[in-house]
């Protein structure tokens, strides 16, 4: 049961890591930090590299703390999938976001679906093996029958808290998107 519940645990705060990172309309540092630049011989996550700040609710500010990396930061912004055009200003690089249109939302909303979808499915297969975990332990006559019933409704039960989670989960960042 423990097993399970810290598999539960990971899938939800994953998920909330995944999601942390599709745009809304405000500015985060979470939407850059994790861009792969080439530094050093190596890619390397953006936030290794630089400070990341939101001077203003639209705008994202990069300051890489060796200056030679801006070439290599903007190539990373520019190549992301966040089609942002970076705009080097001395020694940072700033990033303005502009307002999302609705088709933009839209599509932003169905990657967050698809996101949770992936979730459940993982809270699906989880569920099936503390099932089969179960039965195969009462097979082998080291639980008895109650025990297994008692112990698949833990599970069900357990598996409903964490569904709900992340449809609370989903439903707060669609809110967050279609606001922005």
């Amino acid at each position: 049961m423990n097993e399970l519940q810290s598999k539960l645990e990971k899938i939800v705060s994953d998920l909330k890591g995944e999601i942390a990172s599709l745009r809304t309309g405000r500015a985060s540092p979470v939407l850059v930090e994790d861009l792969e630049v080439e530094a050093y011989g190596s890619r390397q996550p953006l936030k290794t590299l630089a400070a990341i700040s939101i001077p203003e609710p639209r705008q994202v500010l990069i300051q890489p703390w060796d200056k030679s990396l801006l070439p290599a930061v903007e190539k990373a912004v520019q190549s992301s999938s966040l089609g942002l055009n970076p705009i080097v200003d001395k020694d940072v690089i700033r990033l303005f976001l502009p307002a999302l249109t609705e088709e933009r939302k839209r599509d932003i909303v169905k990657a967050l679906k698809e996101r949770l979808e992936s979730a459940r499915i993982l809270v699906r297969r989880a569920r099936d093996e503390a099932m089969k975990e179960i039965d195969a332990e009462e097979k082998a006559k080291t639980i008895s029958e109650d025990e297994k019933f008692r112990r698949k409704q833990e599970v069900e039960k357990t598996v409903g808290e964490c569904n709900k989670q992340i449809e609370d989960t989903g439903t707060k960042k669609e809110r967050e998107i279609m606001a922005g």
